[in-house]
């Protein structure tokens, strides 16, 4: 039943069976609402009592509080459109529906926020990096200003308002602001798309193109952030690199499949040197290091066979790839002091230089005989 604002008085006056029927409208309303509310706590309480010790539940203790937020206000709403039932103002529903728009837009970013923490704990269960947690922020942070933004547009819909004036103006400053910031945005989507693709991951040790000078060109993931990826250097500088830039590089990554990785170390012998006993020696020292796999086993092959040497190579297999340069420092030290001791020439650029001396000596004047 609708009985228009302005004729109250009348209606009351010349009909106040009518009247006494809205009065009864109303309160039957009321009691339906507060009936409505008791059966909703009542199920909710048992619901809670049951499943509040799942692991789901456990990581997401609000939820429960939220759902019967939702159910408060949806049985509020429900008996505020009935009441407003009673009025033929088409204004009054209109702010209304917006107001219940913008009031769902509040529970559902209450209800996403407080799912946050449960895929933040299975995410995290599930991989070592931090590039979850990086998601996860950025769905904290953006989620309630996308929510009430969808939320905002529909409620000024509602009211009637034409919102296609505001959209316009808003793609137009977006393009306007992403030329101006074009190399941030860059920087941004490079992030988004390291972090989905992860060529590479927090703790990963890979190549520093961009290392100072005379330092160490390699180094260690520490942060992976939406603008720019620190890597430190085993020199212990840290080279914070843009995500576009990085991207758009190739990325020698040595720990990304495993932490197995092969270290070459060229030697050169003599011609004259027992090649049997070089590669014996070599292979005998890089052996020495507990970080040297024996399977597979390191192992020395001939390159090439160069102006004044056999050009060797000895290929080993370490564990840890933070060990390479070690690898490579023992290995060069020792060889070069087991070929002195057993013989073995490591040759050098050499040139012999022989002086010819040409010129004959001058015959003595022969004595004119008179």
């Amino acid at each position: 039943m609708k009985i228009p604002f302005e004729e109250y008085y009348h209606t009351f006056v010349s009909h106040p069976e009518q009247f006494l029927n809205a009065a009864v409208y109303v309160l039957t309303t009321f009691v339906a609402g507060a009936g409505a509310w008791w059966i909703f706590n009542m199920v909710m309480n048992r619901l809670e009592k049951k499943y509040r010790d799942r692991p789901f539940f456990e990581k997401s203790r609000r939820l429960f509080f939220l759902l019967k937020r939702a159910g408060h206000y949806f049985i509020l709403i429900a008996v505020g459109t009935g009441l407003i039932n009673l009025f033929e103002l088409p204004i009054m529903h209109k702010i209304f529906g917006a107001f219940m728009i913008m009031l769902l837009s509040s529970i559902a970013c209450s209800i996403f926020n407080s799912l946050l923490p449960f895929f933040e704990h299975n995410l995290s269960k599930k991989t070592e990096t931090k590039v979850d947690d990086v998601i996860i922020n950025l769905s904290k942070k953006f989620s309630g200003i996308i929510i009430y933004t969808i939320g905002g547009i529909m409620a000024l819909d509602t009211l009637g308002l034409n919102v296609m004036p505001f959209i316009a103006g808003a793609g137009i400053a977006g393009i306007a602001i992403g030329f101006a910031a074009k190399d941030t945005l860059s920087n941004l989507i490079s992030g988004v798309l390291l972090i989905i693709d992860r060529p590479l991951k927090v703790g990963d040790r890979i190549e520093v193109w961009s290392a100072p000078k005379n330092s160490s060109t390699w180094g260690d993931v520490i942060d992976i952030g939406l603008r720019a990826t620190k890597i430190r250097t085993t020199d212990n500088i840290v080279v914070i690199v843009p995500n576009n830039e990085l991207m758009n590089r190739d990325i020698i990554n040595y720990t990304d499949i495993t932490d197995e990785i092969r270290v070459r170390i060229p030697f050169g012998i003599s011609y004259e040197s027992n090649l049997k006993k070089a590669k014996e020696i070599i292979i005998g020292i890089s052996l020495q290091l507990d970080w040297v796999m024996k399977n597979p086993a390191p192992k020395v092959v001939v390159r090439n066979f160069g102006e004044s040497s056999v050009d060797l190579q000895a290929r080993v297999w370490i564990s840890d790839p933070r060990r390479r340069m070690d690898t490579i420092s023992y290995i060069t030290d020792n060889v070069k002091e087991a070929f002195s001791q057993d013989g073995i020439e490591i040759p050098y650029p050499r040139r012999e230089i022989y002086y010819i001396n040409k010129e004959t000596p001058k015959s003595p004047p022969r004595s004119q005989e008179t």
